[in-house]
């Protein structure tokens, strides 16, 4: 055999981004054992795997009224606070789940390679903070429209798609190219929901906080990416 032919084909994914993936991950290993009825003594099934599954997205969801409401009483409670980075881990659905699982470990995988590990936890909770609060200000200035609750890492892994969609845009800055391509990605998913909401009439409108998330992450890259806050300093001053 060759020198260097015995290297995996598939680039294994970093450990900072199954950091992140393991708790999600997780979190559906016990709902599916509560389905089997291993976590309850045998009595289980869907009835228990749901209202598991429930009970955790109670305590970990962000509701955007609650913040509204301490901010108007000028309070600040911990533990709802803590809601902004706990609402990506857990999911409605195990097909929710496993959907940001693929895109966090796929998009994590090739962002976490220019970006380092601290950076990389600063874009998933920074665009899931970022996400949850624009969604909030969205909620305080229509109050005639129903935002519900926040639940799953969407927010945060299209933070990610942000990331990467940055590292396209600046690759095709380099290479004199039309730089609006790197926003094709994101473009393809917001057609992707516009229709599943049409379809499905759902009426959802968490893909506020999801775009959200898309722009904080892009936004933070800016300064995230090695380099990048001397270079965007350099830029300021040349203006």
């Amino acid at each position: 055999m060759r020198p260097g032919n015995d290297q995996s084909p598939l680039n294994p994914v970093p450990a900072i981004v199954w950091i992140l993936a393991l708790p999600m991950i997780a979190s559906e290993a016990v709902f599916g054992l509560a389905l089997t009825g291993f976590l309850n003594n045998g009595l289980g099934g869907q009835g228990a795997a749901l209202a598991m599954r429930q009970i955790a997205a109670e305590k970990s969801a962000f509701v955007p009224d609650i913040l509204i409401r301490m901010w108007q009483l000028g309070i600040a409670d911990p533990r709802q606070l803590a809601r902004l980075v706990t609402y990506p881990f857990i999911h409605y659905t195990f097909t929710q789940a496993l959907f940001v699982v693929v895109f966090l470990l796929a998009l994590g995988n090739m962002v976490a390679r220019v970006f380092r590990p601290w950076a990389v936890l600063v874009l998933f909770f920074g665009s899931a903070i970022g996400g949850a609060l624009i969604y909030t200000l969205c909620a305080a200035l229509l109050p005639q429209f129903r935002f519900a609750a926040l639940i799953g890492g969407y927010p945060a892994v299209y933070g990610f798609v942000g990331a990467f969609t940055y590292l396209l845009w600046l690759k095709l800055g380099q290479e004199n190219g039309n730089q609006m391509r790197a926003f094709s990605l994101i473009g393809m998913l917001l057609l992707f929901q516009l229709v599943f909401g049409i379809i499905f009439q759902d009426g959802n409108l968490t893909w506020i906080a999801e775009l959200a998330g898309f722009a904080s992450g892009f936004l933070l890259s800016f300064v995230l990416i090695p380099g990048g806050f001397a270079r965007l300093m350099g830029q300021i001053r040349q203006r």
